[in-house]
């Protein structure tokens, strides 16, 4: 059913969380599978959250049909895409423009990160320590043991976390290949991106531009879930030079929202069909105010211990979690639901579990359980 979008003359001034729910799956890709390619897809969603080497695959693959893994893996092996540190201080993969311009538009969060670790960086020149860790990085990949202890030649009485965060800070540090390719593997070892892409680096970019992206991928939004999903301060007066472009509203607690004139806004009744996406996806991180994907009720509950589980998308909203395991050629889907389900939305996601199972691990055969939440402990 082709989703009803309000536009400019019909716009509310207030949008329901199910409304932004909507609006932010449609910018997603999460209301319908697109046949947008692997690269053009990285570059919409400004990356993907890759603090794990499996998780930027997964992302795809509920957003875009057809999708085969080896297509992104071959665009981290050409150098198309890369893994690199940017938003939150964490590792994304992102195209090899959005790599060179994102991650000097987010060196502030470093420099901020950096100042976490001064106490074991005392007595270290932090100019000299860029300059041996870019020869180090650049005469050949790292490995990051390698690194810190080249470093700790270099000033043996810092703290040796500290030196090779202190690099990551100062450099942009790539994960060269293997790292992160499907059904393979290796080692991290870093190398700086102009290095690795060839290519010369990127003056700051305004970020203007940024932010009229981000509005693409993940608006309606406000100011602070912008610097939430970027790791930075200080936006309102980019968004206040941007007022002019942008139409806005507010959410169901008053917060102001901006927005792209001709972005889809669907109606709020527009079926969202079950999703699975691996820990740490963009969409449950991209807001400072999450409601509009995950319920009140279910906040962290994709957390036991220390460790994060996939969230499964029901009708549009974070709630259940899934993990996969293996006995012999048979993959073993498990969902916990963090709600009773109706019968149509079991019917569902089991569906939409065969066909990623199918696509995304080699087992000659699957079965999909419904658990509960003990299942999930050690």
């Amino acid at each position: 059913m082709a989703a009803k979008t309000h536009r400019t003359a019909a716009h509310p001034a207030v949008l329901s969380a199910r409304a932004l729910n909507r609006a932010t799956l449609d910018r997603q890709l999460l209301l319908r599978r697109t046949a947008m390619s692997a690269q053009d897809a990285v570059a919409h969603l400004l990356g993907l959250q890759a603090q794990n080497t499996k998780p930027p695959y997964f992302q795809l693959h509920a957003r875009l049909a057809d999708f085969d893994p080896h297509e992104l893996s071959a665009l981290m092996e050409s150098r198309e895409v890369v893994r690199i540190v940017t938003l939150r201080s964490t590792l994304h993969t992102h195209t090899a423009d959005d790599a060179l311009t994102l991650r000097p538009l987010v060196q502030a969060a470093r420099d901020r990160e950096l100042k976490v670790f001064r106490r074991g960086l005392a007595g270290v020149d932090l100019d000299r320590l860029a300059a041996v860790s870019r020869e180090l990085v650049e005469e050949r990949p790292r490995p990051v043991k390698e690194l810190r202890e080249e470093l700790l030649g270099h000033w043996p009485d810092a703290d040796p976390l500290a030196l090779t965060v202190a690099a990551r800070c100062l450099l942009p540090l790539v994960q060269v290949t293997p790292r992160g390719l499907w059904e393979r593997g290796g080692q991290v070892a870093l190398t700086t991106v102009e290095h690795w892409l060839g290519r010369d680096p990127e003056p700051v970019p305004a970020p203007d531009d940024t932010v009229l992206r981000y509005l693409n991928a993940f608006g309606p939004a406000s100011v602070k879930d912008m610097q939430r999903w970027a790791g930075l301060t200080r936006l309102r007066e980019v968004f206040e030079r941007l007022r002019p472009r942008l139409l806005t509203f507010r959410d169901e607690h008053g917060t102001e929202l901006f927005d792209l004139p001709d972005a889809p806004r669907p109606d709020p009744d527009t079926p969202a069909p079950p999703r699975f996406l691996p820990e740490f996806d963009n969409v449950l991180l991209g807001h400072d105010d999450r409601s509009r994907v995950i319920p009140e009720a279910n906040k962290g509950r994709n957390w036991v211990g220390n460790q994060a589980y996939g969230t499964v998308l029901v009708d549009g909203f974070f709630e259940a979690v899934w993990r996969v395991e293996r006995e012999e050629e048979t993959a073993i889907l498990t969902v916990q639901p963090l709600r009773t389900l109706r019968r149509g939305e079991r019917a569902e996601i089991t569906e939409e579990a065969g066909r990623m199972l199918s696509v995304m691990t080699d087992a000659t055969s699957y079965d999909v359980r419904f658990g509960t939440f003990l299942d999930f402990g050690d």
